[in-house]
């Protein structure tokens, strides 16, 4: 009984979460609903007993992805008046989208109640009653798949590396950083007192 309220508890909340996200002016309301949607989202997936799905989801998505929207629309200058153009231009478009989206749902809704598909062997009872789906995730990804799971690692190794030479390169007109002068600093060098007149503001 526990369970089935606290499933439909998460599910309302995934709901009406997921439609602020799209109602809320304000981009910063947005997000913070997106990363409630995402945290309700991972509470459904521990009911089901995917709790490392339900980790991925508050550590990669909420602790990465949706802190990292977060920032990014805190630090743009918005404009809504060209949003709200924007959204009336594009808006035949995104009617169109949606009637995809609804024909899909719909259609695969009706293949559910027609019956489930055998695309493979299942593994339903692969792993043992005693042994949570993390640790025999763990097993297998340090066993089997060792070398892939290392040469993924070399792989986004790599990929960050690449980034960061190639985003490291000189520009004119910017100066490159010193470490050795920013430790070498002193505290008064750092700050300046100024005492602005009224309506003047400050001159730099």
């Amino acid at each position: 009984m526990i369970q089935l309220i606290a499933f439909y508890a998460f599910a309302s909340v995934v709901i009406a979460s997921a439609a602020m996200v799209i109602f809320s002016r304000n981009p910063v309301h947005s997000v913070l609903w997106l990363i409630l949607a995402f945290f309700n989202a991972a509470g459904l997936m521990v009911l089901v007993g995917a709790e490392f799905v339900a980790m991925l989801l508050v550590i990669v998505y909420v602790g990465a992805v949706a802190v990292l929207f977060l920032f990014v629309v805190m630090m743009l200058d918005i404009d809504f008046a060209e949003l709200r153009a924007g959204f009336m231009k594009n808006l035949p478009l995104g009617i169109l989208l949606a009637i995809i989206l609804v024909c899909e749902l719909v259609l695969g809704l009706g293949a559910m109640r027609a019956g489930s598909v055998e695309l493979g062997q299942s593994i339903s009872n692969a792993t043992p009653d005693n042994v949570s789906n993390i640790e025999a995730m763990g097993q297998l990804l340090y066993t089997k798949y060792i070398f892939l799971f290392e040469a993924a690692g070399l792989i986004l190794l790599v990929a960050m590396v690449g980034a960061i030479v190639l985003t490291n390169r000189k520009r004119s007109g910017v100066r490159p950083q010193n470490i050795s002068d920013q430790v070498k600093r002193r505290p008064e060098e750092a700050t300046r007192n100024a005492k602005p007149e009224v309506g003047k503001g400050v001159s730099l």
